[in-house]
């Protein structure tokens, strides 16, 4: 099944990291967010990517053309013409479309642009500027049980203030990092049925979180996946702070690829 990632955004709430790069290649731990999101799918046999690519999109093309060079031993041997060796490859076998989605894209028309990359009667979307642990194989399993058009995993998130809880002046419990009161919230891992991209129109202005997804949601088209583990999205400078925190503690709850003890180690 193909997985889309929407990595053609601005970032512009954390400007202080993509004015140069873009969200998606802002590090964890020495890595780019977009890795940790692939190397999360790969481990569920999630391997052929198709990325919206947008704002610098230079930069993430660059990335990959060099993903190789980057992560192998070389040789060289200055006066061949053959110069450069690889020693061993990448642990890595992902097949990955960059796509050219346009500046300013919204993300429904984004996905629009990128159809004719798809196989399969179904596919996955998801963001180039979140982490989770959440268990794709029962998603996928899930999505294509119940027989609707689209599937939208939903979280419940830390919010981003201490609860307290009260009675008149007295603090009945105190809560640094509560779920949200009010439920549960997209968590950026959608699964859809091929038929879906013809329900969007054409146009750069088709943003998948409005219409289309009200749309299927009234017709009860829209099912829920629910993910009570984690889940976070590196929306500003705090969050870039907190999980660069958990990755280098070793108490990332969405490496779910590597035995924490051997990554403690390295």
């Amino acid at each position: 099944m193909d997985v889309i990632i929407l990595c053609g955004g601005l970032g512009t709430r954390l400007r202080e990291e993509t004015e140069f790069r873009p969200k998606p290649l802002v590090e964890i731990g020495g890595r780019p967010i977009l890795w940790h999101i692939m190397k999360g799918l790969a481990g569920h046999g999630l391997n052929d990517f198709v990325l919206c690519l947008g704002y610098k999109s230079k930069v993430i093309k660059r990335y990959f053309l060099d993903y190789a060079l980057a992560n192998c031993d070389l040789t060289v041997q200055t006066q061949s013409a053959e110069a450069v060796h690889l020693q061993g490859a990448p642990l890595e076998d992902w097949h990955v479309t960059l796509a050219e989605t346009g500046l300013e894209t919204m993300t429904g028309a984004r996905l629009k642009r990128v159809a004719r990359y798809l196989e399969g009667g179904h596919f996955l979307v998801t963001y180039g500027d979140g982490v989770a642990d959440v268990n794709l194989a029962r998603l996928v399993e899930f999505h294509v049980r119940h027989s609707k058009v689209g599937t939208v995993t939903a979280v419940q998130p830390p919010g981003r203030f201490g609860e307290v809880e009260l009675d008149g002046p007295r603090v009945l419990e105190f809560n640094e990092k509560p779920l949200l009161a009010r439920g549960w919230v997209s968590g950026g891992f959608f699964a859809f049925r091929r038929s879906f991209l013809d329900r969007l129109p054409d146009g750069p202005d088709v943003v998948l979180e409005r219409e289309p997804l009200i749309g299927l949601a009234r017709e009860g088209q829209l099912q829920a996946h629910l993910h009570e583990g984690f889940w976070h999205c590196m929306d500003n400078s705090r969050d870039y702070q907190y999980l660069n925190d958990l990755w280098d503690r070793g108490a990332a709850p969405w490496d779910t690829w590597t035995a924490p003890r051997l990554r403690s180690a390295a």
